[in-house]
């Protein structure tokens, strides 16, 4: 009977852990989904403004283009 003692304090103790790793388990899980969405998200913004650059540059290419026929024409 003199492990008794120590058997539940192990046990406690072994509980005690299992409950701090599901609350880290938990914590990592919520920052992986965050991570995840900004991700998501930095992707579509990389989209959008590769978009807006080809956009620039097609439109300076036709002001350069207008300005090299107006010299040509002057």
């Amino acid at each position: 009977m003199e492990d008794r003692p120590q058997t539940l304090e192990l046990i406690h103790r072994l509980a005690r852990r299992i409950d701090e790793l599901g609350d880290r388990l938990r914590r990592l899980q919520d920052e992986n989904r965050s991570l995840r969405q900004q991700q998501v998200d930095l992707a579509a913004e990389r989209a959008s403004l590769l978009a807006k650059n080809e956009q620039a540059r097609v439109r300076v290419e036709a002001m350069i283009a207008r300005l090299r026929s107006l010299e040509q024409h002057t």
